[in-house]
Order: C-alpha cells, then sequence, then structure tokens
C-alpha cells in the first residue's frame, strides 16, 4: 500500500463530493481526508441527506443541556456548521427527514415521509441537480450495505450511485442542470476490520485496553471453528495518507457534541498511536471512466481538472 512519506501534491482545480447520511456522518467517515484535500487546494463539499432529526443525544455530559431538549434538530444544525469549519469544507443540506434507526423484534415500520421510505427518483433529483451544479471529479459515499444497515444509510448509498449514473445521461432528471460525468465512485471503508486489527495489537503491545477485543475474539473464534468471518464486498483499493489531519478529524467530531461521546469508542486511540499504526483512511474505487492503476494513494489519479 501507498508509502505515508509521499510528498503532498497540489490539488487545485479538483472537486470532492462526499455523500453522507446525516450530521455527524461526514467526521466519523472520511474527514481526515477531508481536509487534507481542502489543504492541497481541493474544494471539497459535503452533501447531508438528513438533518438528523430523529436522533438521539449520545452524550451523557448533554442529557440536561437544554437547548438540546428544547430543540435537538436545531442544535444539530450548530454543531454541523462547526465540524464543517474545522474541515475547511462546503456542505449543502438536500432536506430530508431522517428515518430514525429501527429497532425491536419484528421491526417497526420506518415513518411515514422520511428519506428511506422515499421514491429512488425523487430522493435522488437534489443531489443530481447538485452534482451537475458543483460538477466533481469524485463521489464517496457508502456500500450497499450503508457501512452499516441503518436506513438512511442504505438509501445514501442508493442515491449515490444513481447521481453518479445519471448525472452524465442529458436524458435524466430534466431540469435539474447541464449533464456532468464524475470520473470516479468510491465506497468509504471507515470500518475496516485490517485497521481494527492492527490498532488492536498496537495497544496490546503498549499494555493499553484495546475497544476492539471483543470484536476480534468474535472473529478468532470463528476462525477456530473453522468459520472465518466473510470477507469485505469491496476491498481496498485506495489508502489516502492523512495522518496529519487526524486532530481536525477528532474536533470535527467532538463539534458533534449531542452524537458524540469525547470517552467514547472513536477516542480509545490516541492521534499519535493512530497515526504510527495505521496513518491512512481506506477506500474501494467501484467505478472509474479513467485509466487508474491499483492500488491507488489519490482519488484524482488519472483525472485532469
Amino acid at each position: 500500500m501507498p508509502n505515508q512519506d509521499h510528498p503532498r501534491v497540489s490539488r487545485e482545480g479538483f472537486r470532492l463530493l462526499a455523500v453522507h447520511a446525516h450530521p455527524d456522518d461526514e467526521s466519523s467517515k472520511g474527514a481526515a481526508t477531508m481536509a487534507s484535500y481542502v489543504a492541497a487546494g481541493a474544494e471539497v463539499l459535503v452533501a447531508t441527506c438528513t438533518g438528523g432529526e430523529r436522533g438521539d443525544i449520545l452524550n451523557a455530559a448533554m442529557d440536561n443541556d437544554s437547548h438540546a431538549k428544547r430543540d435537538l434538530p436545531g442544535l444539530r444544525r450548530i454543531e454541523m456548521a462547526r465540524a464543517v469549519a474545522e474541515l475547511g469544507v462546503q456542505q449543502r443540506w438536500l432536506g430530508f427527514t431522517d428515518s430514525g434507526l429501527p429497532e425491536g423484534d419484528p421491526l417497526p415500520d420506518l415513518p411515514f415521509g422520511c428519506f428511506a421510505l422515499q421514491p429512488l427518483e425523487r430522493a435522488a433529483a437534489p443531489l443530481v441537480k447538485l452534482v451537475r451544479e458543483f460538477r466533481p471529479h469524485v463521489i464517496v459515499s457508502y456500500d450497499e450495505n450503508g457501512g452499516y444497515p441503518h436506513p438512511d444509510h442504505i438509501m445514501a448509498h442508493r442515491i449515490a450511485v444513481e447521481a453518479f449514473d445519471a448525472a452524465a445521461d442529458p436524458e435524466r432528471y430534466p431540469g435539474t442542470g447541464e449533464a456532468w460525468s464524475a470520473s470516479k465512485l468510491y465506497y468509504d471503508r471507515a470500518f475496516n476490520p485490517e485497521r481494527f486489527r492492527a490498532l488492536h495489537f498496537a495497544l496490546e503491545e503498549a499494555g493499553l485496553q484495546s475497544p476492539y477485543a471483543e470484536r476480534l475474539a468474535q472473529w478468532l473464534e470463528a476462525d477456530a471453528e473453522g468459520h472465518q468471518p466473510p470477507p469485505p464486498a469491496h476491498p481496498t483499493t485506495t489508502q489516502i495518507d492523512c495522518g496529519d489531519y487526524f486532530g481536525h478529524r477528532e474536533r470535527a467530531l467532538l463539534a458533534h457534541r449531542t452524537q458524540v461521546d469525547p470517552e467514547g469508542f472513536f477516542f480509545a486511540v490516541s492521534v499519535e498511536l493512530q497515526q504510527k499504526v495505521w496513518p491512512w483512511e481506506d477506500y474501494s474505487l467501484i467505478t472509474s471512466r479513467v485509466e487508474s492503476p491499483l492500488p491507488e494513494d489519490d482519488f484524482f489519479t488519472g483525472i485532469t481538472p
């Protein structure tokens, strides 16, 4: 995989669009990559599909916050603005309503009118319009499982794929602008098992408790029984060297105070150890309209701005 010491190259004139389901997803998935490209001169735009209206307060320190209790959706927009400023990216709301995460057995029906229940063309139309306006060279979103199976993440995946294909076709989505053909589509691999494994063993070697021990133990138990964990649907093809921007990623996460516990999972491994052990963020190249030999260390390989 790419050498973490390769020199930074200017990316002025290039444009990257990241499609996310809720405010805070941009900070937990690919944030350091985006910050690194902004620093290199690229334009980076985050499309946020929903306002996170049905989210819960996930940070106990905010349980008694009057603003959070009175207007959680409004506070989440303020948090989003702070995260965007930390990363240096642009951001647009697509305007859909959060579907919530259904729980129970059987699972309850999703709320009427929510994002995940929209017909595909209705859900994708604002993103097609945005692609045609912003004219990104690269689009990044989630895999078919949404990274994890939240209905809004799965729908974000579906509209990203639809927009990548449809925005290039002048016959589709009339009235949403002039056709634009993005060069590449990537899926984010924030939940890359190889990364978790490397960080786990580094923590153990340092005599520190690992937050990944239980998950890895389940994998090892499966191996002992002769049942290998399923391979990833999409292997890592592209690693972006962005360790210098992990601090921006942490501060962007902390900006989402209602959603992120500063003592929680995301902060269990120090920035310094992550920079040493796994200084990349990982992606799968799914579709490319240009020649781009693999593995890659740059989204824009093979693209002329």
